[in-house]
């Protein structure tokens, strides 16, 4: 179900949710997410994770001026009108030695829980310490994380070609992702893991990103939202008024109207 929210307008919401930027990666979506920041409107505005990706920029120095203004852009909400909070993931892991900490009104906490308008508590974390692979193994994390880095040189090709022939969007990537066996499995039990810590800490919710899947789901009762990525998906989580909870795309801002891609049931 796709719901069209009109090109350019202002979209006034009460909280927001953005994960896994990778800021200093040359994958990063960076035009999109400015597109998407400078329209939206909300009261909080949640970075969960994964937002500078130190992992790539100990590798190499990448940090053109659209990552800056990204930058500025979330700082000059937090001074004015909109409640910051940074959630680290692990490619910015060294953020989480200043939990409770305030950075040019950007709060740093290493988990949250946020209270939806209709008065559900939803934890906040990024993901990271349910999977096994980065757990068990950072060493193994790494070398996937590089070959990742190839997958995603392969995915700007492919899109540059679909550009000049007048296609939309595609992630590669992500198309790999869902069909592979192995990691639709992976998935599940990252959802089925990150849900159980929800239930054990007595939430009704959980909001998390880290695998790079947008989703709206209910497992066991418990309401999972991942809010995506930035560098496959170009998505975000968000809160309306009444508390509601949707995904939305923002790809392809330029040509059509960003769209609903999931809401909660």
């Amino acid at each position: 179900m796709q719901t069209e929210l009109g090109l350019n307008q202002t979209i006034k919401v009460r909280s927001v949710w953005i994960s896994d930027i990778h800021l200093g990666f040359r994958g990063c979506s960076a035009d999109y997410l400015l597109n998407f920041l400078h329209q939206v409107e909300c009261d909080y505005l949640y970075l969960v994770g994964d937002i500078v990706d130190v992992w790539e920029m100990k590798k190499r120095m990448f940090w053109p001026q659209t990552h800056n203004n990204v930058i500025r852009t979330i700082l000059g909400k937090a001074k004015h009108d909109t409640k910051v909070i940074y959630i680290p993931g692990n490619h910015d892991e060294v953020l989480r030695d200043f939990d409770g900490a305030v950075f040019g009104n950007v709060e740093i906490r290493n988990e949250a829980v946020h209270t939806t308008a209709d008065g559900k508590k939803l934890l906040i974390l990024h993901g990271d310490k349910f999977d096994s692979i980065v757990k068990v193994s950072p060493l193994i994390a790494k070398v996937g994380s590089r070959l990742y880095d190839y997958l995603l040189r392969a995915n700007r090709l492919v899109n540059f070609v679909r550009r000049k022939l007048g296609f939309s969007y595609w992630s590669l990537a992500a198309f790999l992702k869902h069909k592979v066996k192995n990691a639709v499995q992976y998935i599940s039990n990252f959802e089925e893991a990150v849900a159980h810590e929800a239930a054990q800490q007595g939430v009704d919710g959980v909001v998390c990103g880290h695998i790079h899947r947008a989703e709206i789901t209910q497992i066991n009762g418990i309401d999972y939202f991942n809010c995506g990525d930035w560098v496959e998906s170009c998505t975000a989580l968000i809160e309306r008024a009444d508390g509601s909870m949707e995904i939305i795309k923002w790809t392809d801002v330029n040509n059509h109207a960003p769209s609903v891609i999931a809401k909660a049931a």
